[in-house]
């Protein structure tokens, strides 16, 4: 089955799993698909069984409370960074809840974590204004950036370039392989005043730059001249949260929550609006993501939901 606007338009939610009392505050699919977790404010981690469409395994972080949390490439271990105590970013083995490693410098919350696609390496930022480069096998940095404000961050499909989001404002494209050098591009866009930008990806072709804000604005980048090729708006979030938003895996649709429990659709072709999808519940949807390799998204508030397009008998 392809994805097309016809299907995305009968997403319908299948499950909702109400097994956090909180908020959850991030949530990442395994590599092939098969397996979700999400971290909560409520400091829990709770895996989700995909395939069967059950939850699996919880654990908590009561101590140290748990965010943005990411599946590394070895099953079964996570990254995510702490919300209570101090900034450290701890390395859990799930199969065993047993901490692997723990990686300190951040001197304030981390507000960006991502791994790199092809490797042990991952990057996270932090309001101390700071990108920090880590390597899982080992506690020490192994780079450090300063930068003049709030640091955004995500690896190419590759895993050999890395965008860095500073100040709500400009974008700076960096090799791995001689960051040190400073950026090997810079692209200035006019300064969002209203909002701070909050997330960022890149389409799985590479091409394009998307970025979150805690507004009710998402941004489309070409990730090579640096101009804005769409502005998604049209949907509220009166909280001003930071409302995750995703591509679809083929990069034709981008998905984004809203503070009224609807998940909007755009099209990063043309940049209509392509639908907006009722959900179970009218609270505000933090983290929506669709599923890699299979034809489900996810979507979060205080609860999990599983979509999937609703086929006509």
């Amino acid at each position: 089955m392809r994805l097309t606007e016809q299907v995305v338009k009968k997403l319908r939610v299948a499950k909702v799993f109400k097994e956090n009392t909180d908020k959850i505050n991030s949530i990442d699919f395994s590599e092939d698909g098969t397996t979700l977790i999400s971290s909560s404010d409520d400091d829990s981690i709770q895996i989700y069984d995909v395939s069967k469409g059950v939850p699996g395994k919880t654990l908590y972080s009561k101590k140290y409370g748990v965010d943005l949390i990411r599946y590394t490439h070895h099953a079964n271990c996570v990254i995510y960074s702490s919300n209570k105590v101090d900034d450290t970013l701890r390395y859990l083995s799930v199969h065993d809840n047993k901490y692997i490693r723990y990686f300190s410098g951040h001197t304030k919350k981390v507000v960006t974590l991502c791994m790199s696609p092809v490797d042990d390496t991952f990057l996270s930022g932090s309001l101390d204004k700071t990108i920090r480069l880590w390597d899982l096998r080992s506690t020490n940095c192994q780079g450090l950036m300063n930068l003049p404000g709030r640091p955004v961050a995500a690896f190419d499909p590759e895993g050999l370039i890395f965008a860095a989001g500073i100040n709500s404002e400009m974008i700076k494209l960096y090799d791995l392989r001689s960051f040190d050098k400073g950026p090997f591009s810079t692209f200035r866009l006019q300064q969002d005043k209203t909002c701070d930008w909050t997330g960022m990806k890149l389409s799985q072709d590479g091409k394009l730059i998307l970025v979150s804000t805690n507004g009710s604005i998402v941004r489309l980048i070409d990730a090579f001249q640096g101009n804005l090729v769409h502005t998604f708006t049209g949907y509220t979030n009166s909280r001003n949260a930071a409302l995750e938003a995703s591509f679809s895996p083929d990069g034709q649709f981008v998905f984004s929550g809203s503070s009224d429990g609807k998940v909007h659709v755009w099209s990063t072709d043309n940049g209509n609006k392509v639908c907006t999808l009722e959900g179970k519940q009218a609270t505000t949807i933090h983290n929506v993501q669709f599923n890699p390799k299979f034809m489900m998204l996810a979507s979060t508030c205080n609860q999990m939901s599983f979509w999937i397009p609703e086929l006509e008998e």
